[in-house]
């Protein structure tokens, strides 16, 4: 058996691409977030002590990343944004690649979750993508739900989740329960193993 089928999945803040990146991983995919890399990457080598060079030991006390702080500085100044991102894509994607490259034989699908996929130019390394979107009132209930509103400065900074849907090859509009999400990403996992 060749190489798994990849799949790049994004969508706008709070409409389920977490909760889509699950469904598949319950449908027999590998899964990965690109987020979960970022944050793992902050904590150490080679990141951590660019950021204290560039920001001050008040970004990382006690060598610790205080995210807050990096927030605030990044989504103040997006010269800021700019220079982490260039910090941050080259190691995400050296990361996610070996990732792929170390999944086991037969692993037929493989689910990557990246939330700036078009704005970091990563749709290419992907087999296909797709986008979850959700209406504006469902995404701003949910992100209430988890204690944070819709921030306007990361929404500002991503395309919006219609423009997503438009370049993503596949869209799954997630109005309804996590059940009704998953059968849709099995009815999609079948028509791309055909």
């Amino acid at each position: 058996m060749g190489r798994p089928l990849t799949i790049g999945l994004t969508g706008g803040i709070a409409a389920g691409k977490s909760e889509a990146l699950a469904a598949f991983g319950r449908l027999g995919a590998a899964t990965i977030s690109s987020d979960a890399v970022v944050h793992e990457l902050l904590e150490g080598e080679p990141l951590l002590p660019r950021l204290v060079e560039r920001w001050g030991e008040a970004v990382a006390p006690g060598s610790e990343v205080d995210r807050e702080r990096i927030g605030e500085i990044v989504f103040a100044d997006a010269e800021e944004l700019k220079w982490l991102e260039a910090q941050i894509h080259p190691l995400v994607g050296e990361r996610i690649g070996a990732w792929l490259g170390s999944l086991p034989e037969g692993t037929e699908v493989a689910v990557v979750e990246v939330p700036l996929l078009f704005e970091s130019g990563m749709e290419g390394v992907f087999d296909t993508t797709v986008a979850v979107t959700a209406a504006d009132g469902v995404r701003r209930e949910r992100a209430e739900a988890r204690g944070h509103a819709l921030v306007g400065e990361r929404e500002a900074r991503q395309l919006a989740q219609e423009e997503k849907a438009d370049r993503a090859e596949h869209h799954i509009a997630n109005e309804g329960s996590i059940d009704d999400l998953e059968r849709e990403l099995s009815a999609l996992v079948e028509k791309l193993r055909r």
